[in-house]
């Protein structure tokens, strides 16, 4: 039988090789066969939505303070590049829809809420991937459950995942327990087993671990039959998946 062939998931884009969330990093990836891309949003003084991990400026840019409390002019006026190589010396944060018009629709989105913002960033995001015509080519998810669940019975087109840290005794049965669909469960890698990525994709669940680089977990991963692999070396990740499908 054919072994397992997850989709490749670049984590903030080739976060191992490029300035991560800048449309720099996601052409990388792309140009490195990833199959997906996960991004993180915060939302603007403006209400914009901008690719950003954290919720200040401070790491990621030679700007600082809070992306809230800050406009969109006042943000892609900083450098997202230079504090990772000389080469991406005026690399911007970018808004999620440049890297719409950046990403093609074969390629999943995974846009990861970091804050809801009081509901704010909900309406905001689904107003854009509508307007995008995105809705059934991305997933949603968060650590904040609470915040998807609303999304999911706004759009219910959309697909939502549960984003988890804790070793759950049971992450499926705490998927079904939601009373709108979940698609897809993204635990910490080093938190799955065996066991838990059958039972997920037995009940028709997505597996997308997050963050695996080294090729003996990444392989590991690879064995247990998760769906996709979230990690910063989109490239080291396609050489063993091509390897173990070569022939």
């Amino acid at each position: 039988m054919m072994p397992n062939k997850p989709l490749i998931i670049a984590h903030r884009g080739a976060k191992g090789m490029a300035p991560e969330n800048t449309l720099a990093a996601f052409r990388l990836a792309l140009s490195q066969g990833c199959q997906g891309i996960e991004l993180d949003i915060h939302l603007t003084a403006d209400d914009h939505i901008v690719v950003c991990h954290d919720s200040t400026l401070d790491r990621t840019t030679n700007g600082s303070g809070a992306i809230v409390n800050q406009t969109l002019m006042e943000i892609q006026a900083y450098d997202a590049g230079g504090w990772c190589a000389d080469e991406y010396k005026g690399e911007i944060v970018p808004t999620l829809d440049e890297v719409f018009e950046l990403v093609p629709q074969t390629v999943m989105i995974n846009i990861e809420v970091k804050n809801a913002y009081s509901g704010r960033i909900e309406c905001k995001l689904i107003d854009l991937l509508r307007q995008r015509g995105r809705v059934e080519d991305v997933v949603i998810s968060s650590f904040d459950h609470k915040c998807i669940r609303r999304i999911k019975q706004m759009e219910p087109r959309l697909k939502i995942g549960l984003l988890y840290q804790a070793n759950l005794l049971d992450p499926v049965a705490y998927a079904r327990g939601f009373d709108v669909e979940v698609y897809s469960l993204h635990p910490q890698f080093q938190m799955l087993d065996a066991e838990d990525v059958q039972q997920a994709v037995a009940q028709g669940l997505r597996v997308y671990p997050f963050t695996a680089n080294s090729e003996k977990d990444l392989s590991r991963l690879m064995e247990m039959g998760v769906s996709g692999i979230i990690t910063d070396f989109p490239c080291r990740m396609k050489e063993l998946v091509d390897a173990r499908h070569s022939g």
